[in-house]
């Protein structure tokens, strides 16, 4: 399970032993699974449990990770949620909890052009070109030599 740090009563749950899930005060970029008493966490609990399976929860920065990360490495601009399935992924990878060598599948459903402004804040300004194909093919060799960039915040 995954949930963003901010909004985490579910995996605060699990990570405490408890059979009960404590609403909490929704704080947190994702907004779309920003559910302080979900109706099915003890539902979520008892399944995580019966199958040896784990429940995180993330940052709101390591969401925006996620994010770029997907982005980086698949092409897929996803939501913030979408986000928090891939930072929660990627944090359970690294402590060894899912074998490098199992088939995994993260369902990402959530389009990152409804919650642009969870990331506004931490890329630039799209590039712009004129509707030339000289415009076009400038634009491309300039990306090309470009390392991948850094997502820091910047103040807009």
């Amino acid at each position: 399970g995954a949930q963003a740090e901010g909004c985490s009563p579910i995996a605060q749950a699990f990570k405490g032993g408890r059979d009960f899930v404590s609403p909490v005060k929704p704080n947190t970029i994702a907004k779309s699974i920003a559910i302080g008493n979900p109706a099915d966490g003890i539902y979520a609990l008892d399944i995580a449990r019966k199958t040896n399976g784990n429940i995180e929860a993330v940052t709101d920065a390591e969401i925006v990770e996620g994010i770029k990360l997907l982005a980086e490495t698949e092409g897929i601009f996803t939501e913030t949620a979408g986000g928090t399935t891939i930072a929660v992924l990627k944090k359970l990878a690294e402590a060894g909890k899912i074998d490098p060598d199992e088939c995994t599948v993260a369902y990402i459903t959530g389009n990152g052009l409804k919650t642009q402004e969870a990331v506004q804040g931490y890329i630039g300004e799209p590039l712009t070109i004129e509707p030339k194909l000289d415009s076009f093919e400038r634009a491309w060799e300039r990306a090309q030599t470009l390392d991948r960039l850094e997502w820091q915040q910047v103040l807009v």
